[in-house]
């Protein structure tokens, strides 16, 4: 498994940190239990099982949402 911190344009409210949540949720080999969307920093944290998917498809889905991708630091 490989954590990924993923810095993002600005959020706004909680209601746009659950859109997002759900949306890296519903893909496969997330670790649904260690997403974490910080609104407030604009952030999310996840991990994730690189054999079956990679930060540019989590970046993805985000972008689909209508948010910008800033920066992702991938351990």
């Amino acid at each position: 498994m490989q954590k990924a911190v993923i810095q993002l344009d600005t959020l706004t409210c909680p209601s746009c940190a659950l859109k997002i949540e759900g949306a890296i949720k519903s893909l496969d080999g997330i670790n649904k239990e260690s997403v974490s969307v910080l609104f407030n920093s604009s952030k999310v944290k996840v991990e994730f099982d690189e054999s079956i998917v990679n930060v540019d498809v989590i970046g993805q889905a985000i972008s689909k949402l209508g948010y910008d991708v800033l920066k992702t630091n991938v351990k």
